[in-house]
């Protein structure tokens, strides 16, 4: 724990999760852009709930050796898996569990003061269906592999976040 505790206020630790991230994005678009499979509406919001943990990544990146910081990059971290996580089980749902009742939205809703799929479309723009099982990797279709990439990512965190109450020194602003 104490590895994990030192590790974590470090800005390394930041940059290797915002790398992760990157990766993730990137394999993303290449789906969407490379291989043509058309995002669908909980694809979107999956890709907003990545890139809030890339802003925690960058916001833990800043100071990471400051409490207030580190704390805030983990609550942003965290927030952002668990509604990633929320929205690929609603979504492996609507692929396996097909109700005329429950479907997804036709078109992406942001807020009118930010309009993702307005601004950067080629991004946030949805044109496929959610209930269509278009890819899969050792039998997972994309939203499966999401479910384990956001409970990934609350386990690292839950570690991370235990780890900073395991600190040698005493606890002051700058170790907890």
């Amino acid at each position: 724990m104490q590895f994990l505790n030192t590790f974590s206020k470090s800005r390394i630790s930041w940059l290797l999760l915002l790398l992760c991230i990157v990766f993730f994005e990137g394999s993303a678009l290449f789906f969407q852009h490379g291989m043509k499979l058309g995002p669908c509406v909980m694809c979107i919001y999956e890709r907003v709930a990545m890139m809030g943990i890339a802003f925690a990544a960058l916001l833990g990146a800043i100071a990471p050796q400051y409490a207030i910081i580190r704390w805030a990059g983990l609550i942003a971290w965290g927030y952002s898996a668990v509604r990633g996580l929320q929205l690929s089980i609603e979504h492996v749902g609507y692929q396996f569990n097909p109700s005329p009742f429950a479907t997804c939205d036709l078109f992406v809703q942001f807020p009118n003061w930010a309009p993702l799929n307005k601004w950067v479309p080629w991004m946030f723009e949805a044109y496929g269906n959610c209930a269509e099982v278009v890819w899969t990797f050792l039998g997972q279709s994309m939203p499966q592999w999401l479910v384990i990439i956001f409970a990934g990512n609350l386990v690292a965190l839950a570690l991370i976040v235990i780890a900073q109450f395991f600190s040698k020194k005493t606890n002051t602003i700058l170790d907890m």
